[in-house]
């Protein structure tokens, strides 16, 4: 497919144009969990994997506007506990490692033999841990917003951000009585993990509005507010905390000690100067370990997919893979 034949982009977001999917389901991956999943675009096209941030945090329907739609077959689904998937914020039996085996459930459920994987956010973790169990699935990755879960990385969420959203993280900590302030994750943990659903949807309110008010570089008051919606908070409060509480279920700096499994395949890692909620050390950690991959600042951006400068370099790397193969 040549240049002439792509999809038209809208000039404002720098994004391809809403579409919808055309086909959808579910599929039950134990006797807990079922998960929605969807695909759009091309159905003879080059797959592409679509894995969403939190954990916990589910799709949007502008996850798929990133992809030319004339080119790729896009698969995108809910993971354990977050968005259409259910039970909603559910956190038994949901691991990084039964992540990873759903998506190969997906794959083999929808007959793709391998497929570019593009994840944000904790979706850049579990895009390289599942990367690292099957690279044989895996025609390259892009990569947003570096997160690899190493406790230095926890603890900046509760101990860093403070530094450039003080007001936010005030209502962060307003309901967390002053002697349990000094281990805010296993006090948050007490709450979100309760017998009392009340204090559970509280505490996930705060914790998943805490997080959406601090990811882009200039405000988003809305954001905030959408995160704060019970079908957000759920998921993204109580699994961040469950994974947060156990390392993401990965051995200490697992991804980057791993990444030889990987090497071989194309790259793309994209980062937001100004990411305080995964800050760009992170992204340049992995760099450095692995210098095969493309490596680009966004200058003017925080954390968010949908700021300007990072949805276009997004949309480049996916265009650059459509055109070569390469990132």
């Amino acid at each position: 497919m040549n240049d002439s034949q792509t999809s038209p982009r809208d000039t404002a977001s720098g994004v391809f144009p809403p579409i919808e999917p055309y086909r959808s389901g579910h599929l039950a991956v134990d006797d807990m969990h079922t998960l929605y999943w969807e695909e759009c675009g091309n159905p003879q096209g080059v797959p592409v994997l679509f894995l969403h941030g939190g954990p916990g945090a589910g799709l949007s329907p502008r996850h798929r506007q990133f992809f030319d739609p004339s080119h790729y077959r896009v698969v995108l689904f809910d993971q354990r506990g977050a968005g259409k998937s259910t039970p909603l914020g559910e956190c038994r039996k949901n691991t990084t490692p039964l992540l990873i085996d759903d998506i190969e459930r997906l794959r083999e459920l929808l007959a793709v033999e391998q497929w570019l994987v593009f994840g944000g956010s904790w979706g850049s973790t579990l895009a390289l841990a599942y990367g690292q169990a099957h690279p044989q699935r895996c025609l390259g990755f892009v990569l947003r917003g570096i997160f690899l879960c190493t406790q230095a990385e926890i603890d900046w969420f509760f101990d860093g951000i403070q530094w450039f959203f003080p007001k936010e993280f005030e209502r962060f900590v307003a309901d967390i009585p002053l002697a349990e302030r000094a281990d805010l994750l296993r006090a948050y943990a007490k709450r979100l993990f309760s017998d009392d659903p009340v204090q559970n949807l509280n505490a996930a309110r705060t914790w998943s509005r805490y997080e959406g008010s601090c990811l882009h570089l200039l405000q988003h008051p809305e954001v905030a507010d959408q995160f704060g919606t019970d079908a957000v908070a759920l998921g993204v409060g109580r699994l961040e905390a469950h994974y947060f509480l156990h390392q993401a279920f990965l051995a200490d700096d697992q991804l980057i000690r791993n990444l030889d499994r990987i090497r071989h395949l194309p790259a793309a890692i994209i980062q937001g100067r100004y990411d305080v909620v995964c800050p760009v050390r992170s992204a340049w950690r992995l760099h450095q370990a692995w210098p095969e991959a493309s490596f680009e600042i966004i200058e003017d951006a925080g954390h968010a997919a949908f700021e300007p400068g990072t949805a276009s370099a997004l949309v480049a790397a996916t265009e650059r893979f459509r055109r070569s193969g390469s990132l």
